[in-house]
């Protein structure tokens, strides 16, 4: 086994042991992948304000994400087709999340069910992220089967109206369960640790869809249905509609804008997650770090405000903290450590990104996470926090 010190560890390793359309899958972006680059290339330009002769002792990353404690303010981003890249991947991965303590997000695209998740954790709360389909009748059955299995929030995303061109995915013509093209078959035959745990599990297709949807029974029907179903007519007014339904804690993820965010304060939501979908819908915008100055300087005081894309460490939570985010949430960095490794992986990408962020807080000169702010930051190396209209 390959000693695993950092998360592009994970990702070497995942890369060897997932088949391409599914390492892919979650190791790329849209048209150019501008987008996807600046993510985490933006994080670096940041540079941090190193200070000393400061007691370092009886540090805490614990704070809170919408008033759940959390061990670091990280949680797991949902993620489609999470269960392609390591059997049960998604059961695995909440139940990492849940031993360490941080949050776990389900995608309406998992391969594993809402009542699969609940069952294998042991009906511990999780988080379910929607997206809205032209089949209502369907959503709101999806809502309540999430608040059936003791869903503690609903994250609604609003970034994925109509699917950006994503030219991997295309190429490799990804589906769940695999086509098998004989260039895939020949891919997957090199990865025979992921062909055995596919095997031993009958979890291979999209478990929120398959068997709920009126007609929907097969992956050949699911694929048409869904090619079809994304509402480019979502509105806010869905939102207020969702958000009536659903009863409890509802975050909107996908925001980019700081007058989408008002609009996001408006609407009664508990928190608004900046975001880009990793870079996989619109190419050419912004990366999630450098919007977010602006998102917090108009809204921060009104609505918790959480961030995702280009995470790849603890500094970079923890920079993403000083500009103003009350949470962060990882996606890529949890799937290679789960294509790597399974559990045990996730687990490892929890641990390496909760002790860097635990020693550069302690660098820059602090011993709780709640104290953090821009101050911590060597000023003209982050974006300025100025309002966009």
């Amino acid at each position: 086994m390959p000693i695993i010190t950092n998360i592009e560890d994970l990702r070497l390793l995942a890369k060897k042991r997932v088949p391409r359309m599914f390492y892919q899958y979650a190791d790329s972006g849209s048209w150019t992948e501008s987008t996807y680059r600046a993510n985490s290339d933006d994080f670096q330009k940041i540079l941090l304000r190193q200070r000393v002769a400061v007691n370092m002792e009886n540090r805490s990353t614990a704070s809170t994400m919408i008033g759940q404690n959390v061990v670091m303010p990280v949680a797991i981003a949902p993620t489609g087709l999470t269960g392609m890249q390591c059997a049960d991947g998604e059961i695995k991965a909440a139940n990492a999340a849940k031993k360490f303590g941080i949050p776990f997000t389900l995608s309406t695209m998992s391969i594993c069910s809402i009542e699969d998740v609940a069952r294998e954790t042991g009906g511990h709360p999780f988080w379910f992220q929607l997206y809205v389909m032209k089949d209502r009748d369907y959503i709101e059955r999806l809502i309540d089967r999430a608040r059936a299995a003791n869903c503690s929030a609903l994250m609604l995303t609003l970034d994925l109206q109509i699917i950006g061109q994503r030219h991997n995915d295309i190429r490799n013509g990804l589906s769940a369960p695999p086509k098998l093209t004989l260039r895939n078959m020949l891919n997957m035959m090199t990865k025979p640790r992921w062909g055995l745990g596919m095997l031993g599990t009958q979890r291979r297709g999209f478990g929120n869809i398959v068997g709920h949807v009126k007609g929907i029974e097969t992956m050949g029907t699911l694929s048409e249905w869904t090619a079809k179903q994304f509402d480019p007519a979502l509105n806010w007014g869905d939102v207020e509609w969702i958000k009536k339904r659903w009863g409890g804690k509802l975050i909107l993820k996908g925001i980019q804008d700081a007058e989408d965010a008002r609009l996001a304060v408006a609407s009664g939501a508990d928190a608004l997650v900046v975001s880009n979908h990793g870079g996989r819908q619109l190419d050419g915008a912004p990366s999630s770090i450098s919007a977010l100055p602006a998102i917090v300087d108009a809204v921060g005081s009104q609505i918790e405000v959480h961030m995702d894309g280009g995470i790849r460490s603890g500094q970079d939570v923890l920079k993403a903290r000083a500009l103003g985010a009350r949470g962060t949430y990882i996606g890529r960095a949890f799937l290679y450590g789960l294509g790597a490794m399974g559990e045990a992986g996730v687990t490892r990408a929890l641990e390496i990104i909760h002790k860097e962020l635990d020693l550069t807080m302690a660098f820059c000169g602090h011993t709780h996470i709640d104290n953090v702010d821009k101050r911590i930051l060597l000023p003209g190396t982050y974006p300025a926090q100025t309002t966009s209209v």
